[in-house]
């Protein structure tokens, strides 16, 4: 019998991954500001959802307990650990100028205890800080992390508009990345043009996702373009598909051309593809 466990989605990073914490005893509802440990130390999550009975399994890593509810006393902490990790922002950004690094600063964060400040930051070569830490760590007084991210990270971080005129999914409401290849964008008949199926991040368009499910299973069975099929005893190749009225158009060396449904190349009509 699987081992489950009453857990709430705690976001720690403005909209990040979701971590599953466990019940404290304390009554807690979405929106409220927890406590968690996180692999930095005791930082401020808010709550999305929950509570959920979830599989251990499920969850897939070492299941911690939401650490306490924000009161009042926590609240004048975690806010002022804000203000001074904007502070901290700016101090750093500054040296990283100084120090002419090719980094682009993202995002500053103090641990709930201030036992460390933490720069998250993108770039897109390997970047030598070590004299950035050191002059950090003695203007903060604390231990100094600094993080680099991946292109996509970093437009959750920054935010921007998307082609669809739209704010960025990652930037809303998407908090993992799915693996997006070419082919999610061949599946569903768009032009391979990386350029206009790339998103703000240089990167393949998140949304590609969204439908790739769809079409694939309305495709499945269907001949893709430029195969060749038998109807009618003749050769034909195939010129277009188009998935809603589930028709395929086919061209005879001829240049007869003929629609042939969907269900030509699933039923029992003895269709064959070379």
């Amino acid at each position: 019998m699987e081992m489950t466990a009453v857990v709430y989605a705690v976001e720690v990073l403005p909209k990040g991954k979701l971590g599953y914490y466990a019940e404290n005893g304390e009554d807690i509802k979405p929106g409220d500001l927890v406590i968690v440990m996180t692999e930095f130390g005791p930082d401020v999550g808010k709550v999305i959802k929950g509570p959920k009975e979830m599989g251990i399994e499920e969850i897939g890593t070492e299941l911690k307990p939401i650490i306490k509810k924000l009161v009042e006393e926590d609240l004048k902490i975690h806010q002022q650990n804000l203000k001074d990790a904007q502070e901290a922002f700016e101090v750093c950004a500054e040296k990283i100028r100084e120090h002419d690094l090719p980094m682009k600063l993202l995002h500053a964060r103090y641990m709930f205890d201030r036992s460390r400040l933490v720069f998250f930051f993108s770039s897109e070569t390997r970047v030598d800080f070590r004299e950035l830490v050191k002059d950090l760590a003695r203007i903060f007084k604390t231990r100094i992390e600094l993080r680099q991210v991946g292109v996509r990270d970093e437009l959750k971080f920054i935010g921007g508009l998307g082609l669809c005129g739209l704010p960025t999914c990652c930037s809303t409401f998407l908090r993992e990345f799915d693996s997006i290849t070419l082919k999610h964008a061949k599946c569903q008949q768009l032009m391979i043009n990386t350029a206009k199926i790339s998103g703000a991040c240089r990167r393949l368009l998140c949304c590609l996702m969204y439908e790739y499910n769809f079409y694939e299973e309305e495709l499945k069975g269907i001949p893709e373009e430029g195969e060749t099929v038998i109807y009618g005893e003749k050769s034909y190749r195939v010129q277009s598909t188009d998935v809603f009225k589930k028709t395929v158009l086919v061209v005879s060396e001829e240049g007869e051309m003929v629609y042939l449904p969907f269900s030509y190349f699933r039923g029992d009509e003895n269709a064959s593809s070379q």
